[in-house]
């Protein structure tokens, strides 16, 4: 077994086992599903690094890359494209974050067989839309009236979907009622004392919670899965219908919330006293994003701390195979440097987070740009090493 399988198996350790084999399995695909799915290695590897340009301090979501991005509809009802990804949030060097996007860049375009020149172009709009962004000094988002491009038929298609589509298909009729489908990939059954207790905790936060829903109650419920780095957490699907309202369903996922990975190699920044990590999770959400999602809340469940919120027919993420044009790429990229920084922005100044003026003047200096590209590039291609070593021990079985 190779050096890298013993950290990524170390790395994973507190891990569902047999759902790690699934991640995995996922992993091999190609080596940008490798990326999303070793991000502490990622930070490891960074921690290493002697001389990184250095950057002020600010929120960030701590696994940037360009599927995590998406839509969804806020609390507000409205559809909104940005950030949409938290698990891994802490309070890092600014930079931190827009390496872990620039090298993701890197390796989806060698994946979709672009040219490096094309890659470079790609990489140095980031950087510059972001620089720019911060600069100016203001947080904007990103929704149907001012999408462009293929971001905006996105979200436009986002907004037509309902909650008929996502029970279609997630859902079964079972005596002329609803249940979550087991035909589902993404859906496994649960031992029955499990499936109680959560049916009895959810129960519980409906009636007590201020951020659940009313009048409702449980229905159906699975172990589900979802991702590629959150393989192996603990996470359910539950199926609520409405006590008051005719035929009106309403899906929450129940996600574990695990210590960051970027966290884990900030000796030197503070980072606030949490009640626990699913708190962290949904307060930098909440500060970064424009308007978050509705029913956003956290539960303790078995002294296991747990983020809650709906599962929406509109949330869906950009995946990169989508963008073969090169034009609708250009695009995109821009939206999501805009996105990044705004996202700083609104959280800028909070918990010891770098304030606007710090982070304005970090934007107009230039000189940080060229050696996180240098970085980013040179990594990408370790990942590319590490993907076919992986590929080589998980064939081998050391991952079994």
């Amino acid at each position: 077994m190779s050096e890298l399988s013993d950290r990524i198996k170390l790395f994973d350790e507190g891990m569902l086992p047999d759902m790690l084999r699934l991640k995995y399995e996922a992993m091999t695909e190609n080596a940008f599903r490798y990326y999303r799915g070793t991000c502490r290695l990622f930070y490891d590897d960074l921690s290493k690094v002697k001389h990184f340009p250095k950057s002020p301090p600010a929120w960030i979501c701590g696994d940037l890359h360009l599927e995590n991005f998406g839509s969804y509809r806020g609390s507000n009802n409205l559809v909104y494209f940005d950030l949409n990804d938290f698990d891994e949030a802490a309070l890092a060097p600014a930079a931190w974050e827009l390496v872990r996007m620039l090298a993701s860049v890197f390796i989806a375009f060698d994946g979709l067989k672009f040219e490096e020149e094309k890659a470079l172009k790609m990489g140095q709009l980031f950087l510059k839309t972001y620089a720019d962004t911060l600069a100016k000094g203001k947080a904007t988002s990103i929704e149907p009236r001012t999408a462009k491009g293929i971001i905006c038929n996105f979200l436009k298609e986002a907004g037509h979907s309902d909650q008929k589509d996502i029970l279609e298909k997630r859902t079964v009729k079972k005596e002329k009622e609803y249940v979550l489908s087991l035909a589902d990939e993404r859906h496994f059954k649960m031992d029955k004392p499990l499936r109680k207790a959560l049916n009895e905790h959810i129960t519980e936060w409906v009636k007590n919670s201020s951020d659940g829903p009313y009048n409702y109650k449980v229905k159906s419920t699975v172990f589900r899965l979802a991702g590629t780095g959150s393989v192996g957490v603990k996470r359910y699907l539950f199926l609520l219908k409405s006590t008051n309202t005719k035929n009106k369903y309403l899906l929450l996922d129940m996600k574990q919330a695990r210590p960051s990975a970027p966290q884990m190699y900030l000796t030197r920044t503070r980072q606030p006293a949490w009640d626990n990590e699913a708190t962290r999770v949904i307060t930098v959400q909440q500060r970064m994003q424009y308007v978050p999602p509705s029913l956003l809340s956290t539960t303790v469940f078995d002294d296991e701390p747990f983020i809650i919120q709906e599962l929406q027919p509109v949330k869906d993420s950009i995946k990169f195979k989508q963008l073969s044009d090169y034009r609708d790429m250009y695009q995109v990229i821009d939206d999501m440097a805009t996105l990044t920084a705004s996202a700083q922005l609104r959280s800028g100044g909070i918990q010891g987070s770098a304030n606007i003026d710090a982070l304005m003047a970090f934007g107009a200096n230039p000189d940080w740009q060229q050696p996180l590209l240098t970085y980013a590039i040179a990594y990408a291609e370790k990942v590319k090493g590490d993907y076919r070593c992986f590929v080589r021990d998980f064939k081998n079985g050391v991952f079994e």
